[in-house]
């Protein structure tokens, strides 16, 4: 992270606003704010560390809810006035439990499989209690390859009926475990949008 904390131009507070944003997706989790010591640490964990205005204290992303924000990439404007984090979330960025603070419709930018992607794996690194999410991972990958092969199975029965709620509803359930296997293996979205634009153009 080459950075120079000399010329970046603080606000008459000590403050400059940073803007994170999801590396992978570049779709926009949080609107915070720095001073020169919560960015120096930011630097030097390679977290997002900001400074809270109405607490008027350091705070450490994901400190307590253990949704850290692992940073990629640090970037200032060509004001020098305004920071662009660039990170590898943990979970997710909101206090409210969304993955971004911003209210945007989840079909934008194609971010839905994103958000839902993103939640499961936020379940697998919690595992709070009471969530089939949870029950799937620690049951393991053969639960969880049996689950995807039965909504594979239903699907198939759904379109040969002809029932177009019904094939809707299981399409569902095959996309959501097919996304919990790919969490459970360590597979991003990314990597499969990228062997299907290779294969698009080939």
């Amino acid at each position: 992270m080459n950075i120079n904390l000399d010329e970046i131009h603080f606000d008459e507070r000590g403050l400059v606003p940073a803007i994170v944003q999801n590396a992978k997706t570049r779709e926009v989790l949080t609107l915070a704010y720095m001073n020169e010591e919560s960015l120096a640490r930011t630097i030097e964990t390679r977290e997002t560390w900001f400074w809270s205005r109405s607490r008027n204290e350091l705070w450490h992303k994901g400190e307590t809810s253990g949704n850290t924000q692992r940073v990629v990439s640090l970037a200032l404007d060509c004001d020098r006035d305004a920071i662009v984090v660039l990170v590898d979330p943990a979970g997710p960025a909101c206090h409210t439990g969304a993955v971004s603070c911003f209210e945007t419709p989840a079909v934008q930018n194609g971010s839905l499989l994103t958000r839902l992607y993103e939640l499961i794996q936020s379940r697998e690194h919690e595992r709070p209690d009471g969530s089939y999410t949870t029950y799937l991972f620690e049951e393991g990958l053969d639960k969880i390859l049996k689950k995807l092969g039965e909504e594979s199975a239903e699907t198939i029965i759904a379109a040969k009926n002809e029932d177009r709620a019904r094939l809707v509803s299981e399409v569902s359930d095959l996309v959501y475990h097919l996304l919990v296997l790919l969490v459970a293996r360590g597979v991003s979205l990314e990597e499969i949008a990228n062997e299907l634009e290779q294969r698009r153009r080939g």
